[in-house]
């Protein structure tokens, strides 16, 4: 098995909204993905979806969008980003999505050679404009990304790497720990992948490269040229990137 991942599909979730108004390289942008995603990803992959995957505001109106994410190879694993408001309760979600798609909330999924897990988290205390509200939004991320970690180790069991997904990411460029790399490293976390990030001004805002132990990979979609990122696997084909 290889791992994948490519965050931000940005799909239209009927809502109408181009993502090309945020530049022309976003011109038809989901059938570049569906593509390279079905010229790289086997049946027997597995891709991971670090957030804002559709613009729907109800479950329903995303399911188009999610079916269509179903249909393509592989296993997906799914996370909640910042604009993913039609995000519903794992139940239902999971009630409704075929099975070779899962969600991570508070807890982890063993995809077999690896075990993956994640919290969308939120900015950093290091990001100008940083209040009161946003202090409540980062402790509460860090309790479900917590939660997420143990439950992944308990899944691991010592015997696997564990994969952590997040939207935001969990450290600006310059590498100084924050609560959410703390415990990624606590818990020995292989790699850490997010999204989040868009244009090439803003690639750069977050952390790529090792810390702690942890490896961290930069996801979005643009800045992947819409393109699945293969982070684990060390005899996969590289899919296109270094």
């Amino acid at each position: 098995m290889k791992i994948f991942a490519i965050a931000d599909l940005h799909m239209d979730g009927g809502a109408g909204k181009p993502m090309d108004v945020f530049g022309p390289n976003w011109a038809g942008h989901c059938e570049r993905i569906f593509g390279s995603w079905q010229s790289c990803v086997l049946d027997e992959d597995a891709v991971l979806i670090p957030g804002d995957i559709s613009w729907a505001m109800r479950f329903y109106e995303a399911l188009p969008d999610l079916m269509r994410i179903a249909e393509l190879p592989g296993r997906k694993v799914l996370l909640r980003g910042n604009h993913d408001f039609w995000w519903s309760s794992p139940t239902r979600m999971r009630s409704a999505l075929p099975e070779k798609m899962s969600v991570i909330q508070n807890d982890a999924v063993d995809l077999g050679p690896a075990v993956v897990c994640g919290s969308r988290g939120w900015i950093l205390p290091a990001d100008d404009g940083f209040s009161a509200d946003d202090r409540k939004i980062y402790e509460r991320e860090l309790l479900r990304l917590e939660l997420s970690l143990a439950a992944a180790q308990r899944l691991a069991k010592g015997e696997k790497p564990i994969i952590a997904m997040m939207h935001f990411p969990p450290l600006l460029k310059d590498g100084e720990p924050t609560g959410f790399s703390k415990k990624l490293a606590e818990y020995g976390v292989s790699v850490c992948v997010y999204g989040h990030l868009h244009g090439e001004g803003a690639w750069g805002a977050g952390f790529t490269g090792e810390l702690d132990g942890t490896r961290y990979e930069l996801c979005s979609a643009d800045s992947l040229g819409f393109m699945p990122k293969r982070i684990f696997e060390a005899n996969a084909e590289d899919c296109g990137h270094e």
